[in-house]
């Protein structure tokens, strides 16, 4: 089906159904997997911007916009790339670029750790580093649940100043439209993975050419952070954007476009 926001369809892998948004047709293929709290409709302004260059496939990770969610599902990383890897056989892409923001670099992460077959280029774009023995993500899980309760009863987030402050009047109301549909097993189950889960030793399983976006202000990645990923992907180079904070196509979607692209085309 053609919408405004792309063309949306589902399908059923791992026994699970995913949704996704597909916009474009030539250029290279890009699957984006978006963060904890963004189903796919909330990435669309981004994804067209990357279609001029690219074939842009956006999924609702699963509890999250017309996926499958629930208390019966599972939340762990592995669970999310192999959502991921599935959708990219059913789709018959051959070694797409994957790229992850947030929630959606840890999974973009595991996924070219485990299945390096299926991915031809990896962008993750400020990863959550927290983990075993590690600091915490910045932003708290209440933070995600109150704003989802307000989201339930129509109401917006208070937006004077953290991650939404530079949004625009229609981003925010399609945040407050869609947030509802993130389920509250899966924002608890995957906060918590940001603790139990570790990332960095997956890293040197890495085989592809990396990029690494850092938003230069938020806090979820410092420069020795940066430092310490550079070093433990065989291939990666990084770029912080000045100026962004962790939402950062939505405080400099040019920036962010740039970036992509550069490593994409």
């Amino acid at each position: 089906m053609m919408t405004q926001s792309g063309r949306g369809s589902h399908r059923l892998v791992n026994g699970v159904r995913i949704h996704y948004l597909e916009h474009g047709a030539d250029g290279p293929p890009l699957v984006l997997l978006p963060g904890i709290t963004s189903p796919a409709i909330t990435w669309a302004f981004i994804s067209e911007r990357l279609a001029a260059f690219s074939r842009v496939i956006t999924l609702d990770n699963r509890g999250r916009g017309l996926s499958s969610s629930g208390q019966d599902l599972s939340y762990y990383l592995a669970d999310y790339a192999d959502d991921a890897a599935g959708i990219i056989h059913a789709l018959g892409i051959e070694r797409p670029v994957v790229l992850g923001h947030s929630m959606g670099g840890r999974i973009a992460i595991k996924l070219a750790a485990t299945a390096p077959e299926v991915v031809g280029r990896l962008i993750i774009a400020d990863p959550p580093v927290s983990g075993p023995g590690r600091r915490p993500y910045p932003i708290p899980l209440p933070w995600y649940l109150e704003g989802r309760d307000l989201a339930t009863r129509g109401e917006a987030m208070p937006v004077a100043s953290g991650p939404l402050a530079n949004w625009t009047e229609e981003q925010l109301a399609l945040r407050t439209e869609w947030l509802p549909t993130c389920d509250v097993t899966a924002l608890t189950e995957s906060h918590r993975s940001f603790d139990d889960e570790d990332i960095h030793s997956l890293m040197p399983s890495i085989e592809c050419p990396t990029l690494l976006i850092c938003a230069a202000n938020g806090g979820t990645i410092t420069p020795e952070d940066e430092h310490e990923i550079v070093g433990l992907i065989d291939d990666c180079r990084s770029m912080r954007i000045p100026n962004v904070g962790h939402m950062i196509p939505w405080d400099d979607i040019d920036a962010f476009t740039h970036a992509v692209r550069s490593f994409v085309v």
